[in-house]
């Protein structure tokens, strides 16, 4: 039989998939922190919330094994109460409450002032910017806007966030210059689509107009861009990145495919012709900016054919940051009336495929670089380097500037100007200057 443990209550916020569910996590803890409760990120805690991923097949499997593990060492008397949260809740709440009936709790993504009060907390609507950051000191994600208008066939992010939400540029202002007498140095924009700012509140696209704010921030050194949608992209915040030093030259927009026919039944509402010509325009605007794009291969319906459009239009537009995943059939999605008939192997086969030529650009990029020098971050010290980042770089996902800590003494969130001595696949080495 099982006993309560003796530990004094300690809240262990235990955070699953994207930055959208990081910056979740983060509110919770201000909002449990604000309510005087002891709270930690993924460390020992007698009480514990898993804000679950519920995306994709992989990121499902792993929401569901930590749950077990948990639930597991609540049997074992470890800790004493285990809460759910987050997408994966959202999405099967029903299903999880019949398969794994000893979590305490299950809570959906807008049911933070629920979830508090089961642990004991109040929600407090005044804390506009208040929560615990989890990332590196110098670095946060600033979340603009929750849930998403977009028709994608294989997407069930509005299943599990809901249409699109615009947060009001006066609060995020609050936020960032909150989140800039903290240390933080560098914001990095977050949504589900970016494209889409403004539409619900202001009723015109109002990203620039929003960065045109943010920049005026003091503290803050660079702004970066997460996660635009191609269609209705608002082209004046090209002007804005121009402009203004402190919007890195960076853009993260996934484009998914190229293949006509793929692009017709992925609900994307473009065409291979639109999308090029729109990438056109960023260079023409921006000639330094580095564009990261993320790629589905193995859609249902995706032939030989398809895939060496794809593959091929891959080769000729040479973007800096590339990701490749292969497609994952989701129920309640537009496409899961498709038959999901490229097999798993092949899938697997493509994206290799896809990544090994984003491996050999990226190597022939970084090449061009060497003698060139560059600010960088320093985001942490790893063996026998401190670990930069430049601005053509976001955390986790991008490059990295390595520079031998034998020779110099750097601190974290510092940023310093370094010469590029020599270049890998998707590393950079530097000496400072």
């Amino acid at each position: 039989m099982r006993t309560k443990s003796r530990k004094t209550n300690k809240i262990n916020v235990v955070t699953l998939g994207c930055s959208k569910n990081v910056y979740d996590s983060e509110v919770l803890m201000g909002q449990l922190k604000a309510n005087g409760k002891a709270v930690a990120h993924q460390e020992d805690g007698n009480i514990v919330v898993i804000n679950t991923c519920g995306f994709i097949d992989n990121a499902k499997e792993e929401s569901v094994n930590t749950i077990l593990d948990f639930v597991q060492k609540k049997e074992a008397g470890e800790v004493d109460k285990v809460f759910v949260t987050g997408c994966l809740s959202e999405r099967y709440k029903p299903d999880l409450i019949k398969e794994i009936p000893d979590v305490d709790q299950y809570f959906g993504t807008t049911e933070l002032p629920q979830l508090l009060k089961a642990l004991g907390a109040n929600y407090k609507h005044e804390l506009i910017g208040e929560r615990l950051t989890t990332t590196p000191k110098n670095y946060a994600y600033l979340k603009i806007a929750e849930g998403c208008d977009r028709p994608c066939s294989f997407c069930a992010i509005p299943l599990m966030r809901g249409k699109h939400r615009s947060t009001p540029i006066e609060d995020l202002v609050t936020e960032a210059k909150k989140l800039a007498v903290n240390g933080v140095k560098e914001l990095i924009l977050i949504a589900q689509d970016l494209t889409y700012y403004g539409l619900d509140l202001y009723k015109k696209r109002s990203l620039a107009e929003l960065l045109r704010a943010l920049v005026k921030v003091e503290g803050i050194q660079w702004i970066r861009l997460h996660y635009a949608f191609p269609t209705g992209f608002p082209m004046e915040v090209l002007d804005v990145m121009r402009e203004e030093p402190k919007i890195c030259n960076y853009l993260d927009i996934p484009l998914q495919h190229i293949s006509n026919k793929i692009l017709k039944s992925m609900r994307r509402g473009t065409t291979q012709e639109k999308t090029t010509k729109l990438l056109q325009a960023f260079r023409n605007a921006v000639p330094h900016m580095a564009i990261r794009t993320t790629l589905i291969v193995g859609y249902p319906g995706e032939t030989e054919a398809d895939f060496l459009i794809l593959k091929k239009w891959v080769e000729a537009m040479r973007f800096e940051r590339l990701g490749c995943f292969t497609y994952s059939h989701e129920e309640n999605t537009h496409a899961y009336k498709l038959v999901d008939d490229v097999p798993a192997e092949i899938k697997q086969a493509r994206a290799n495929e896809i990544m090994a030529l984003q491996s050999q650009i990226s190597w022939e990029l970084n090449q061009a670089k060497i003698g060139q020098t560059m600010a960088v971050v320093i985001d942490r010290k790893e063996g026998q380097h401190f670990i930069g980042r430049s601005e053509f770089d976001s955390p986790d996902v991008d490059n990295e500037v390595l520079i031998d800590a034998s020779k110099v003494y750097l601190k974290t969130g510092e940023y310093t100007t370094v010469r590029i001595t020599d270049a890998a696949d998707f590393d950079l080495y530097a000496e400072v200057v």
